[in-house]
């Protein structure tokens, strides 16, 4: 027997309730009879109801903490663009050994620049705990007007504290205009593997003539002045042209020429070679006068200055610009830049 045939009432709601007499059927001529809601029935209900209200909340509360967190990334992301986080210094105490790092290219939009450099140093002459200066190089060159800015800054700051010397030791490469800024110090060490000299300018760039003969594309270039076009990469070259040019770049040599001189002094061998753009061995440097002597800045630090305690006077990226340089954001640029300018550098 089915539920429907059963003579007992329905296990859910109460009593079915007729359709009062005169009404009309809702459903042709007969109209189930449906049970009101009873009060299991409310119960659920109310539970979902319920959980649907604290399910908001949570919800609610999950927005406020996401919403909470980004506002502080915001903050923090605006707290480290506005701070100077390049310019930490380690905690100073007791007499100590001053080192200043010059590490990768050196140019006015590069952690090398002259500004970041100089800062270090005159804080680090400045400190009266410091009893010597370390320049610790890693970089192949760049700028001459940067490496030139430097290498008198160092000449400067050290007549006007003659009482603290400049070492400079280069670890893996020390190169062009690196090597310019080491030949203000009063010693250069180095690794008996280390890159040392490439004393020379180099100025380079790309020729598209007959690219765009070949594709039809022609060069329409306007300008006021005879020589507002000098060395355009997209015109033919001029012979005059390369000739001033060559005659800038030998002047530029000279400058760095002179300036090693008056660096090293005696101590360079009489090596035609010396001022060629070679680059030699930390060891073979030695024996050119380039260097005088092997050693890393800590050996310097203990055996040549007699304070072993080295602080860190150098300025750093922000977190913020190592995240942005990570991301790779300057490369079309500097590709772009590199493709169609000349530029000139100590090499």
């Amino acid at each position: 027997m089915s539920d429907w045939d059963s003579d007992k009432s329905p296990g859910w709601g109460d009593e079915p309730v007729e359709p009062e007499k005169g009404s009309k059927p809702l459903f042709g001529r007969r109209s189930p009879k449906m049970p009101p809601e009873s009060g299991r029935d409310w119960k659920l209900i109310e539970k979902l109801v319920m959980s649907l209200q604290a399910e908001q909340r949570r919800s609610r509360r999950w927005g406020i903490f996401f919403k909470f967190l980004t506002f502080g990334y915001l903050i923090a992301l605006l707290f480290m663009l506005k701070v100077p986080f390049g310019d930490s210094l380690d905690s100073v105490s007791g007499k100590h050994t001053a080192l200043v790092e010059i590490n990768g290219p050196i140019a006015a939009d590069e952690l090398a620049s002259a500004d970041n450099i100089v800062g270090s140093l005159r804080t680090a002459f400045e400190e009266p705990n410091s009893v010597a200066v370390i320049l610790r190089i890693n970089s192949p060159g760049g700028s001459p007007v940067q490496s030139g800015y430097v290498y008198d800054e160092i000449k400067r700051l050290r007549g006007e504290y003659p009482e603290k010397k400049v070492y400079a030791v280069i670890s893996d490469i020390g190169a062009s205009g690196a090597y310019y800024i080491a030949a203000a110090a009063d010693e250069i060490y180095a690794n008996r593997a280390s890159l040392v000299g490439s004393i020379g300018v180099v100025a380079g760039g790309f020729g598209f003539t007959e690219v765009m003969n070949k594709i039809g594309v022609e060069r329409r270039l306007y300008t006021a002045g005879e020589n507002k076009a000098f060395l355009d990469p997209f015109s033919p070259e001029q012979e005059k042209e390369v000739a001033f040019w060559q005659g800038v770049l030998e002047n530029t040599h000279q400058q760095f020429i002179e300036a090693v001189k008056q660096g090293r002094g005696d101590r360079l061998a009489d090596d035609e070679r010396l001022f060629s753009g070679l680059v030699w061995s930390g060891e073979q440097a030695i024996e050119l006068g380039l260097v005088d002597g092997l050693g890393s800045a800590s050996h310097v630090a203990r055996q040549i200055v007699g304070q072993e305690d080295l602080v860190d006077y150098s300025r750093r990226k922000s977190p913020f610009q190592d995240i942005v340089d990570q991301l790779g954001v300057a490369f079309g640029e500097g590709f772009a830049g590199q493709l169609v300018e000349s530029r000139l550098e100590l090499r």
